[in-house]
């Protein structure tokens, strides 16, 4: 007897044309049940994340050759930071607009393009006012970035995978900061201070060729695409700030900051910290980096995993509680005991990453098709721009509290992420349009 269902039983199931009738069981299954288009998607998404993390890194990474170089004070690096994340708030607006009325390809091509392009003009700068510009800029392509891929890929995945969808995705940062490490150990090697620098912001053009391969084969998905067509107001700013999406607009910015506030405090100073206050090499640093770095790649994965079977709001406060105290115990290790700076390295990178992995599915999950990219990239960048306070605030404490003691500011960042859960509601399991 034939299994094959009539014609009727084939229009009436529920699934996406998009999406592969294959099981989403397996450690691998909820890549498979992606589909083609969604599968490109995600390579699209998760290229264009790294490369992003790539040409962020450039800069912590040459942070003392920077100093050096322009004889800067703590509190002038620190501004690279702040301007990069403060005009970042800008670019993800904007970018989530432009993701809401032309579609999530085309900006996530935009904002590759212009992080590229800026990255490559850093090492051209002739002056610190001119490098201050320069990475500003470039912080309008790194702000609408992640939040556009993000979403691109969301409106493929199911609500059953998409915390981990998103956190393989998340997962891609580690991969571009480990690309950024290893480059700059090899240049640092190899050229001297005054040069490298430069070099490793010009390596920063690498994802023009990523922008080729995006324009050919990455489409929307089109079921969300109809739905973001068929509103009337898409891509509309004030909509967020309507009574219906109000508290989650707020608390939603209040929670990116107080994540970002303390991740990008680590990220911007660990380098610094373990050059200068731990007397590392530029291939020992590079080592001790290799630690953290693992740590957030498997950090990213896991915690993907638990915002699915935890839900959203328990794995953020399960990892703001113990990135807060990772925090602690790695600023105050003693000196002389740089072994267990090593081994703490990983537990620090795995927390501070499994914190992230949530955050695409759920931000997109608070917000309908109509303005999902609007929402997401404004939370997430405002968080961005708010939370630069914090790597800054450790800039201009370095000089007299030392770098590892200023690191406190990422533990109470971690804090106000736990306070801003208790403004917004649990979306696991929520399916989209």
């Amino acid at each position: 007897m034939s299994t094959t269902p009539p014609p009727q039983a084939q229009i009436d199931d529920p699934r996406p044309a998009t999406t592969e009738r294959t099981s989403d069981d397996g450690a691998f299954g909820w890549l498979r049940a992606l589909g083609p288009r969604g599968r490109r998607a995600f390579a699209g998404a998760f290229g264009g994340y790294a490369l992003d993390s790539y040409d962020y890194f450039t800069l912590p990474l040459s942070m003392v050759a920077l100093s050096a170089y322009f004889g800067l004070s703590s509190g002038q690096t620190g501004l690279f930071t702040t301007v990069t994340l403060v005009v970042s708030a800008v670019g993800g607006a904007l970018a989530g607009v432009l993701a809401d009325r032309v579609g999530r390809v085309k900006a996530l091509m935009v904002t590759v393009i212009t992080y590229a392009v800026f990255t490559v003009a850093c090492g051209f700068a002739p002056n610190y006012e001119t490098l201050l510009v320069f990475r500003a800029l470039q912080g309008l392509g790194f702000g609408g970035e992640w939040a556009v891929g993000a979403i691109l890929v969301a409106e493929y995945a199911s609500a059953k995978n998409r915390g981990r969808t998103l956190g393989a995705i998340q997962s891609s940062w580690a991969v571009g900061w480990g690309l950024a490490v290893i480059v700059y150990t090899l240049v640092f090697s190899v050229a001297g201070d005054d040069l490298a620098w430069r070099i490793m912001f010009w390596t920063g053009a690498l994802p023009a060729l990523l922008v080729i391969w995006l324009r050919r084969s990455v489409h929307d998905a089109p079921e969300a695409a109809a739905a973001r067509e068929q509103s009337a107001e898409k891509g509309s700013f004030t909509a967020i700030f309507k009574p219906g999406l109000l508290r989650i607009t707020l608390f939603a910015g209040l929670l990116s900051t107080g994540v970002q506030g303390g991740y990008y405090t680590l990220a911007t100073w660990v380098p610094t910290y373990l050059k200068s206050e731990r007397d590392l090499s530029v291939v020992g640093t590079g080592g001790y980096l290799t630690f953290l770095i693992s740590g957030a790649f498997i950090g990213y994965l896991t915690g993907g995993y638990l915002t699915d079977k935890l839900g959203r709001r328990r794995n953020i406060w399960l990892f703001a509680l113990l990135s807060a105290l990772c925090i602690l115990a790695y600023a105050n290790i003693p000196s002389g005991a740089n072994t267990l700076l090593l081994v703490l390295g990983f537990p620090l990178g795995f927390c501070m990453s499994a914190i992230f992995s949530g955050f695409g599915s759920y931000l997109s999950e608070l917000y309908p098709t109509a303005v999902r990219g609007t929402g997401q990239g404004f939370t997430y960048n405002t968080g961005r721009a708010v939370g630069a306070v914090f790597p800054t605030m450790v800039g201009f404490l370095a000089d007299s509290w030392g770098v590892g003691g200023a690191l406190v500011f990422g533990a109470i960042g971690y804090g106000i992420a736990a306070l801003a859960l208790l403004g917004l509601p649990e979306t696991r399991g929520k399916e989209l349009a």
